[in-house]
């Protein structure tokens, strides 16, 4: 049985303003390093069998933390766990999106990434995961929303992956057959002392 533990990354001024992310390469803002700090810290607690991180910027700088702390370099850094693609409406808020493209904007061609893609390149990883890596632990780290849609389609719930929070821990054991959580959206890290 494989488990993988994914990780939201740390807090980034984009989140903070409701800026569409996407592939942008944001850094952590102060917050956000500290919250990489205190999961991190967490996550030293446990032995790793292999380290995964999406390459965007904001999960590097929060894997790198994570790294240090747990004494393991980052495996591999897997495009598949990338923030969906937010096409033209990159690095834009609400605001600049009605003014350069009207009220009607979301109804406009903005070569945005399809949930549908997000959740199969979501699903490829999970399985091709659980299949490489039987038997060990998988740490992860990656985005909130791409984390979200992977899990409502792997559980088959579209109540579960609902606005994940920052270096929140989630953790499912696959057996590949049905996927189970162990964990799910926890911060108690960011709590301590």
């Amino acid at each position: 049985m494989t488990t993988i533990t994914f990780v939201r990354h740390g807090i980034t001024d984009h989140n903070i303003e409701k800026r569409a992310q996407g592939h942008t390469q944001n850094p952590l803002n102060e917050t956000g390093i500290a919250q990489a700090a205190l999961v991190a810290k967490r996550l030293s607690e446990e032995q790793w069998d292999v380290f995964i991180s999406s390459d965007l910027r904001r999960a590097r700088e929060t894997a790198e933390i994570i790294s240090i702390a747990i004494g393991k370099p980052v495996d591999l850094f897997d495009v598949r766990l990338r923030e969906m693609d937010r096409g033209l409406i990159a690095d834009t808020i609400e605001a600049e999106r009605v003014a350069r493209w009207g009220e009607n904007w979301n109804e406009l061609d903005m070569g945005q990434e399809t949930h549908e893609s997000m959740r199969a390149r979501g699903i490829d990883f999970v399985q091709d995961i659980a299949s490489r890596y039987v038997g060990q632990k998988v740490l992860v780290v990656t985005h909130g929303y791409f984390l979200g849609e992977t899990l409502k389609e792997l559980m088959k719930d579209e109540s579960t992956g609902n606005e994940l929070r920052n270096t929140s821990v989630t953790t499912i054991t696959h057996n590949g057959e049905k996927p189970e959580y162990v964990l799910y959206d926890c911060v108690r890290h960011l709590s301590e002392d």
